[in-house]
């Protein structure tokens, strides 16, 4: 039995959509990222002085303590070279400082939100995100966050050392993307598990469901990602790096259904939405991305049983089919290499099954009709 295939409309430059909660980027502004990154050349008038000293009267609104913290967690380089507190700083210095840089909140309320934790020490936790659940506060979602749940999670419960745990973000995963997450709960866990981030010395791998059948088994995107000049609340690949930020995106072919196929994909970098913005530029958009493209029929045939097949597939998976499967790192206490692996919820693997299932009898039915 032939099957007439669908030929889809060249995507266009821009998807017009409603504003998700989740592409309310924090501030609606690319400075607003978890990290701030500050490179200074001392004077060389300069008379020396401790290093600690000299970043607190340089960095606005950061305490001596955050600095040495930095310091300790070896996130203060000269030169090239991590140093310590009490090193003085001399004429001619480079000096360069990461600092976590948390989203600008209002007070945050712990609130018994139920949350799917894998891990936990004095440090971090591990954290299984469901999807449709937004990581922090932000425009359109003040309440009901991961962060809330877990500051009622870490209500009244301290450090060894006598210190109260906070939830503090070194990375964030958007709302309708589900997985795996780590989150700091001291100031020097975060500084120095977002040393590892912003060196990309994290193992991650994301799983990823996008229209049409790819051509390589493997493969490699590379790509400057920013802002779309016209549409804002979305990130599209430019031309250079005078608009965007590069990112590279590796992926691997894992399952072939015909019009869509299950990808595994590694991140040499962590830009926002970049893995559906990746996946879109190359033609193959993740299943059910609104916002991308990828809620309407690109790959297929045109019959209506077809048609209702995926609109059963849309509704229940009602988000873009992506999940963060693992995530690798060195633990910032015991300088270990640590793996966490998760397994596809629900929705997810429901549509997967329905897709085997639907390819299966797909084939026996055109065998039968030869």
């Amino acid at each position: 039995m032939k099957t007439e295939e669908i030929i889809p409309k060249e995507t266009p430059d821009i998807v017009q959509q409603e504003v998700h909660e989740d592409e309310c980027l924090i501030g609606q502004d690319d400075k607003e990222e978890l990290f701030e990154h500050f490179r200074f050349e001392v004077d060389k008038g300069t008379a020396l002085i401790r290093i600690d000293k000299y970043l607190q009267n340089l960095i606005p609104n950061v305490s001596r303590t955050k600095v040495q913290q930095a310091a300790k967690a070896g996130c203060i380089l000269v030169n090239g070279t991590s140093e310590k507190q009490n090193y003085r700083v001399k004429p001619s210095d480079v000096i360069t400082v990461l600092l976590p840089n948390p989203p600008k909140e209002l007070e945050l309320v712990a609130e018994d939100i139920p949350i799917d934790i894998a891990y936990e020490d004095d440090h971090l936790l591990v954290v299984n995100k469901q999807p449709g659940l937004v990581v922090h506060p932000a425009y359109a979602n003040y309440t009901g966050t991961l962060l809330n749940a877990l500051l009622y999670h870490l209500e009244n419960k301290y450090s060894p050392e006598g210190e109260p745990y906070r939830p503090l973000l070194v990375h964030r995963i958007d709302k309708n993307t589900s997985g795996v997450m780590v989150v700091a709960k001291t100031e020097l866990a975060q500084l120095r598990l977002s040393k590892h981030f912003f060196d990309h010395d994290i193992d991650r791998s994301y799983w990823a469901l996008v229209w049409g059948d790819l051509k390589e088994d493997a493969g490699t995107i590379e790509g400057y990602i920013g802002r779309h000049p016209i549409d804002r609340t979305i990130r599209t690949v430019c031309a250079d790096s005078e608009k965007g930020k590069y990112a590279v995106t590796h992926y691997k072919v894992l399952e072939r259904f015909g019009y869509v196929t299950l990808v595994e994909c590694t991140l040499e970098t962590g830009r926002t939405h970049q893995i559906r913005v990746h996946m879109r530029h190359i033609g193959h958009p993740l299943f059910n991305d609104s916002t991308y493209g990828g809620n309407e029929i690109l790959k297929g045939t045109t019959y209506s049983k077809y048609k209702q097949f995926i609109h059963n597939c849309f509704k229940i998976m009602p988000r873009q089919a992506l999940h963060a499967k693992s995530l690798g790192f060195i633990h910032p206490a015991t300088e270990e290499h640590v793996f966490f692996d998760s397994i596809l919820p629900e929705d997810f693997q429901t549509v997967i099954e329905k897709w085997r299932h639907y390819i299966k009898y797909r084939v026996l039915d055109e065998d039968n009709n030869e």
